[in-house]
This record gives C-alpha cells, sequence and structure tokens, in this order.
C-alpha cells in the first residue's frame, strides 16, 4: 500500500514551488486533487515547445487529478467550501494577498474544517516587513545568498541553473505536510505551515558560509575551485562541456589519482608532496593533470579514475543527463502515453520505497477530473454538471 494513502490535498498550486510540493505528496500515494482557474496553470504554458501542455509541467503534475472551478463565482466557491471538510489538507503559492482576495484564507477553511492543514508557500513567508514582495525562484536565491558564492572570483554574482529555491522549497512543505498529516491522525489537529523561499533555499548555504558567520567578512566566490587538484578540468574534444571535476579529500585519493594518471612519481614529488605544496604549485599541477585529461573524452576520464577510486563525474549537459545509461537503467525516465501530447518522457520519484510503489500516471488534462471528483466528493449528478459548465463554474469534458 503506498505510504500516503488516505491524505487527501486541495492542491492550488501553480509554476513550481507549490506543484513540486503536491507532486511529492502524489508520487507516495496521496491522493491530490489540483484546483485550476479555466484558464488552467499558467506552468502549463510555460516553455511549451508546440505541445498542448509544457514538458515543464508534466514533470510536476503526475498522478494528480485537475478540476477546473472558476472561485471567483459564488457557486464556485460555494463548492470549493463544500469540498473542503473532506481533504486533510490545502496547499498554495499565490503571490501575496491573492488567496485572502478569494476569502479562502487559513481562518476561513479552519472554521470549515477545523483539523485542516493549510500550508502556503510565499516569497519571504507570511509575516515580517518583506512579506508583500512578489517572488520567483531567483529572487529567492538571491536573498539567501547563492548567488553571491555562485560565479568566478574575480566576476559578478551569478544565478545557478537549477531552479535549486522553487524545488527546494517544495520538497521541503512536502515533509512539513507529511509531519503534520502524522500529527493530525495521531491528534486530529489542524496547522498553518507558513513556508519562506528565502528560508528553504537558505538550508543550502549551511557549509560554505558557516565559517564565516562570526568574521563580518561575506563568503567568497571561488568558480569551480578548489584545494588543488580538486577542481574541474577540460577533456577531448573541448566543446563547452567536455570537463570533468575531480574532488580529492584524502592522501589516498591524491595517491589513486597520480597512479590512475600514470604519474606514480608525482606523489613523491616534493611539490606536491603535501596540500600546501599541491596549493602553492596549483598551476604546474594542473597542466600535469590536463595532459592526461584532454587524451579522453569526459566519459572516458570518468570512468577511468572513478575505477581507480577516485571521486569524479564528468559535467553532464542536459542531453548527457537525458541519455545517461546509468539513469535508464535505474528506470529513472519513464515513458508514459499522454492523449495530446502522444509519448512523453518524464522523471519518476527519486524515492525509491519498495514497500510503497506508486505507478507513475501522466498529469491530467485542464479539467479531465471535474466530473469524477464533483460526482464522487458532492454527488452532483450530470445535470448539475451541465448547469455548472453552462455558467462557467466548473471546466473539463462532460463524465
Amino acid at each position: 500500500m503506498p505510504a500516503l494513502t488516505g491524505m487527501r490535498v486541495l492542491d492550488m498550486t501553480q509554476y513550481e514551488a507549490g506543484t513540486s510540493c503536491t507532486q511529492f505528496l502524489a508520487w507516495l500515494g496521496a491522493d491530490v486533487v489540483k484546483i485550476e482557474s479555466p484558464q488552467g496553470d499558467p506552468g502549463r504554458i510555460a516553455f511549451r515547445r508546440g505541445t498542448s501542455d509544457s514538458q515543464y509541467f508534466l514533470n510536476y503534475n503526475a498522478n494528480k487529478r485537475s478540476l477546473v472551478l472558476d472561485l471567483s463565482k459564488p457557486e464556485g466557491r460555494d463548492i470549493f467550501c463544500r469540498l473542503v471538510p473532506r481533504f486533510n489538507v490545502f496547499v498554495e503559492n499565490f503571490g501575496p494577498g491573492v488567496i485572502e482576495k478569494l476569502g479562502i484564507g487559513y481562518e476561513a477553511l479552519r472554521s470549515l474544517n477545523p483539523s485542516i492543514i493549510y500550508a502556503r508557500i510565499k516569497g519571504f513567508g507570511g509575516s515580517g516587513p518583506y512579506a508583500d514582495y512578489k517572488v520567483f525562484d531567483p529572487l529567492a536565491q538571491a536573498a539567501a545568498g547563492i548567488f553571491s558564492v555562485t560565479g568566478e572570483a574575480d566576476g559578478p554574482p551569478t544565478q545557478p541553473g537549477a531552479t535549486l529555491a522553487d524545488s527546494g522549497t517544495g520538497a521541503q512543505m512536502a515533509l512539513a505536510i507529511t509531519a503534520a498529516f502524522v500529527q493530525q491522525q495521531r491528534e486530529g489537529v489542524g496547522q498553518l505551515i507558513d513556508m519562506s523561499m528565502q528560508e528553504a533555499t537558505l538550508t543550502f548555504m549551511k557549509t560554505r558560509p558557516v565559517t564565516e558567520w562570526n568574521s563580518g567578512r561575506p563568503a567568497q566566490r571561488r568558480g569551480s575551485a578548489g584545494g588543488a587538484p580538486t577542481g574541474m578540468y577540460p577533456c577531448a574534444p573541448g566543446g563547452p562541456n567536455d570537463y570533468i571535476y575531480i574532488h580529492v579529500a584524502t592522501t589516498r585519493m591524491w595517491d589513486a589519482l597520480c597512479v590512475a594518471i600514470g604519474k606514480p612519481h608525482l606523489a613523491d614529488d616534493p611539490r606536491f608532496a603535501t596540500g600546501r605544496s599541491r596549493m602553492e604549485n596549483a598551476r604546474l599541477l594542473r597542466t600535469e593533470i590536463e595532459e592526461w585529461t584532454m587524451a579522453r573524452s569526459k566519459f572516458e576520464a570518468m570512468h577511468e579514475l572513478a575505477a581507480a577510486d577516485v571521486p569524479v563525474s564528468a559535467i553532464y549537459d542536459t542531453v548527457d543527463v537525458f541519455s545517461d545509461p546509468h539513469l535508464h537503467a535505474r528506470g529513472f525516465f519513464q515513458k508514459v502515453d499522454h492523449p495530446e501530447a502522444g509519448e512523453v518522457l518524464l522523471m519518476r520519484s527519486p524515492l525509491r520505497l519498495p514497500e510503497s510503489e506508486v505507478p507513475l500516471v501522466r498529469p491530467p488534462l485542464l479539467g479531465e477530473h471535474s466530473a469524477e471528483v464533483l460526482t464522487q466528493e458532492l454527488g452532483l449528478t450530470e445535470a448539475d454538471l451541465q448547469d455548472l459548465r453552462e455558467k462557467c463554474v466548473i471546466g473539463g469534458p462532460p463524465a
């Protein structure tokens, strides 16, 4: 039986921070009903490339059901309020004040369902002097200090390519909701979970800046450099992503590297015999290692060094990732049939619980489950549904 069987979620999330949260819950077996406006989650069209729903949307909304409901209309809000007592969790990540204007803030929902778990994701949380600021992923990363430690030492702060703030916050919110659900089942209590993207993203900054907190000096950018020989090295044929990253943390790893690149004598060379001397002669050492890496492709170099017990990885580009034999061997990418987009490739859950297997179900079409949800939950008839469709209160196909 899936781990979160019995958890029922009303999902009013959009884009990524919220949808990644509810995606984790759905992957673990929660019944997630995604409530969308008649226009749908704007993520459906974000980065779209010729398909009805974007790959961006598809990879954050598997295993969910879609209910189109116009909450700006009294009938829509009434339906929503009738659904609230039947669910354990409500999740939203709209901009500051949007949910309150709809009249469905925490106090309103708690009056309908005293044990509701009300989970909200905001850029700076629901309190404090920045609470009303609008935030997207790069802004949360900037406010958490991520930009300041990213980039070359002599260059400007740099935005990381990954959406750490959005998906990182979503994953942490999923954990918080799961914990609250356990408490709800044990004690019958609900609660408001107030998640700040700034704070959630700051949890990824515990390692590098921690030594600087009491010095009065900000942590420095250092690019991809580490203590020699740790760092990034170019490989053949010299393309923009033809690099490997080597991480040497111990003397044993250093000795293994020297042997692996066919230069065991470097381990005893006075210029490289200690960590300090390797740093002092980092350019010379880099030349010795690059002579070996440039004679190999990044994956050849990776496999040779890894086989010698040297910590290393090729610098994967996005094509490398989606064609990686290791990820495919583990079944991380799965193909599902979509009625409008055809066969689509989705990432499966990284959470592998052998006693809680949940088959990957394609993401829903807009309003695909409106009739199903309202019939099952509220007992509406087809005549009721047709009337609501004609009034544009709900959307989606007939049952």
